[in-house]
Formats: C-alpha cells, structure tokens, sequence
C-alpha cells in the first residue's frame, strides 16, 4: 500500500470537497461556467481556515477529476527551478549585475535597460513578476521603501482629461555641489500623463503660479487643481489667482486624502527612472531650467509613452490624445496674464514712497499721503500704479542714488526772467534814509 503524504492527502480532500459543489450544480442542470461562477469564493479548508477559490483552479481541478480521478487531485511536486525557465541566462546576468551595482534600481527600468542595451529584442514582452520572482530564487534584494500602515488610501477618479489635475512638489538634490531643488509636476488624474514641470530651489507662490500659467498656455485650463498642504500652495494670492481663473482649488488634509496614493506612486517612479541619478553627478547642471528640460525630456519621451498598470496598460500619451473632452484654452495671451495680477491697496508717505512686502516702491510725486491701487504682476513680480491714465512700474527705493541726486534742485531757464516780488519794508526804510543824491541825469537832488 502506498503511504500518502499527510499534507498532500489533505490538500486533495479541500479539492475534491469543493469541486463536489461544482458537480452538485452541474447534476442539478447548471452548465459548467455556471456551477464554477456560483462555487467560486471563500471556502473553510479542515484545518478551519478560509481559503478564497478562484475560477481558473476550479476548471484545472474538474478536468483533471474528470480525467484521472481522485489521483488527478493529488498536488504534483514541482521541480523547484533556481532561477527561471522563461528567461535566458545572458538576461539574468544582465539583471543581477545591474541590481548589485544601483540595489534601488526597479524591476520596470531593468526590463527597459535590458532592452536598450540589446540583452532583449525590443518587441519582447519580458514579465515584471516573472523576473521578479527569478531574483527572488536567486537571493537577490527585491524589497523597496516600507509604507506606513493603517493610512487612509481611498482614491477618487475622473472620467476625462483636465477634470482634475493634481500638483505636488518633489524635493532633491542636483549637480556635483548637491545643491537643493524642488520640481513641481502638474498630473492629469484621468489620463496619468504628466501636464508640465517646473524647477526652482524653494516650494513658493512664485514657482507653482508660473507653473500653472505655462501648463494651462500647453494643455489648457483644468476644471479642478489638487494640492498638498505645502507653502506654495496654501497662500491667498494662489488661491486668488484660481478663483480669477474659475478653477476649483481642493487643499489635501487629513480629511481629504484621496489624491495623495496617485501622487505618490508618480513621484517614486519618477525618482526610480530619472531624479536619484541627479545628485552628485558632475555631468548634470544643477541650474533649474537645465533640471526642467530634462525632467521634460523624461515625462514626454519616456514616462508619457509608456504602457500603464492603472490604464489597462495604455499609454498616458494615448488615453491624453484620445480623450473625448475638449481642450479649453484662454481667449488671448494677455487676458490669461490678466488673471495673474492682484490688487491691493497702500497709503504713500508723505516722502512720496510706498511698502510691501517688506520693499520699499519709490512712487511719482503727486500720490504723496493718498491711498493708491498696486497691480501686482504674479508672473514677472512687478509692482505697477497708474499714473496720468498710464501703467507705471515701480521699482526699489535707492537711497545712495538719491542722496547724490540734485532732481530736487529748483532748476529754471537762465533766459528766463523770472517777476520780483513787491519791495519789503526794510528795502523801503533803506531807499529812504540813504537815498542817492544825484539823479538819474547826474544832477544833484533837491
């Protein structure tokens, strides 16, 4: 008598015990795709633990009931592979060297480097899990950054492009001097592709509003802008600047998370595939409009065309280009502009200057101890007034020009004959007691 291992008797009885319920269904004149859909869920095994089913071991177990039994239910003993019967060993190599020199590497940029380097056709189709579980074989590091637990992950989605777009900025370090940098990305919701960056060496205003004009001069205006709780974001002038745009400003808080998971997940690939080979590199310029082309580069010759998980693996570029809402870009150039400058009002001192923020503004004389209007340009963050019907922009007080300055000397035309003002009483008083004693012939007074 053949003794039967314990564990693969037991597995076999959970097999027979639920394809039982599919051939109890079939008698009762179910066809076999219905008996299968209405077994298929969670079951209790013998050892009282749930267990969830699915439809494609359901088919495997019934036919090979039908074929060979009971016996056909026995769990076969795999040969267990040391690394992959799928990949090719110059392939492997290829990963494990690469994994050993950059362990932060992901498995995606592997498949990519691979190909782009000739150890794989370009046309073929290499399974992320599949060399996932052959570096796992052969002990090689797989794991990635820890996520914090218990967090709050509900997501929302939009059915078309520029519904909503979310904005969030990733913090990094550039060039030889690892100088700081903040990139700002604009990410279509519906479509993942990603709108627009912008990099400067802060999160202000500044940086997110002149990232907001050039996004909505490429793709148009969004009906809806997503944002974290940053200091760039959360400033009355950007939420002024939104309100005069009619965009729907929603600030991310603990209450409103459902945008962050979205978010996240880009910035990790975007640090996996391009921003950690920034830092310390002497071949890359850290100035921020060099750091601005090529992240660019990145999202619209890479990340853009590149099959996506949460598009059934479309292209973002794709689902952007195909999306049945129409763009909706500004009237004009300057009525867009428009919408950047914000007002606000100031009283000039007696000297003829006015503050704000901090800056001193040097006003044209006749506005001195009157309340007058600032145009305040967002974009190139300039002061203006109007000043006899025209848009004057004003610029920083400059004490030492003004101290050696003489515009305020009382300048007139040496021509110019200018009337005397009526005698005094003492000029009189003097005429009178030393008047002259000839006159005007040169004959002597009487």
């Amino acid at each position: 008598m053949e003794i039967i291992d314990f564990q693969i008797l037991a597995e076999a009885l959970f097999r027979y015990q639920v394809i039982s319920q599919v051939l109890i269904r079939m008698a009762a004149g179910l066809v076999l795709s219905e008996a299968v859909t209405a077994t298929v869920g969670i079951h209790i095994c013998s050892e009282g633990k749930e267990r969830d089913v699915k439809k494609r071991s359901l088919y495997r177990w019934v036919k090979a009931y039908k074929e060979k039994g009971f016996d056909g239910l026995m769990p076969v003993a795999r040969r267990k592979t040391e690394d992959s019967t799928v990949l090719s060993r110059s392939l492997l190599d290829f990963f494990v060297e690469q994994k050993k020199d950059d362990p932060l590497v992901s498995i995606p940029e592997l498949i990519k480097r691979g190909k782009i380097l000739g150890h794989a056709q370009p046309d073929e189709v290499v399974n992320r899990v599949t060399v996932w579980r052959a570096l796992n074989r052969m002990g090689i590091a797989t794991s990635h950054r820890k996520s914090r637990k218990n967090r709050d992950s509900r997501r929302f989605a939009f059915a078309h492009r520029m519904d909503m777009v979310l904005c969030d900025g990733k913090h990094f370090r550039a060039g030889v001097n690892n100088l700081k940098r903040v990139a700002l990305f604009f990410i279509d919701d519906c479509t993942r592709k990603v709108l627009h960056v912008v990099v400067g060496t802060s999160e202000t205003t500044e940086l997110f509003l002149h990232g907001l004009y050039e996004t909505i001069m490429k793709v148009g205006f969004m009906s809806a802008l997503y944002v974290d709780r940053g200091s760039g974001f959360t400033s009355h002038d950007a939420v002024d600047v939104l309100r005069k745009l009619e965009v729907l400003f929603i600030h991310g808080s603990k209450g409103y998370p459902e945008g962050r998971g979205k978010i996240e997940r880009f910035n990790r690939t975007a640090w996996d595939q391009c921003i950690r080979f920034f830092a310390g590199n002497p071949e890359i310029d850290a100035d921020c409009r060099s750091l601005q082309q090529r992240l660019l580069h990145y999202l619209d010759y890479q990340y853009a065309v590149t099959p996506h998980e949460s598009l059934g693996g479309r292209k973002p570029l794709d689902r952007f280009q195909n999306d049945s809402r129409a763009l909706r870009f500004a009237e004009s150039i300057d009525h867009l502009r428009q919408k950047f400058v914000l007002y606000i009002t100031r009283r000039v001192s007696f000297d003829n200057v006015v503050g704000f923020d901090g800056i001193k503004y040097e006003v044209p004389t006749g506005h001195a101890g009157t309340r007058i209007t600032l145009y305040r340009n967002m974009l190139d963050e300039s002061i203006s007034i109007v000043h006899h019907g025209k848009l004057i922009r004003l610029f920083p007080v400059d004490l030492n020009f003004n101290a050696q300055d003489t515009r305020a000397t009382d300048h007139c035309d040496d021509n110019e004959t200018k009337p005397l003002p009526p005698k005094s009483c003492s000029q009189i008083a003097y005429e009178r007691d030393f008047a002259p004693i000839v006159d005007p012939d040169g004959g002597f007074t009487g």
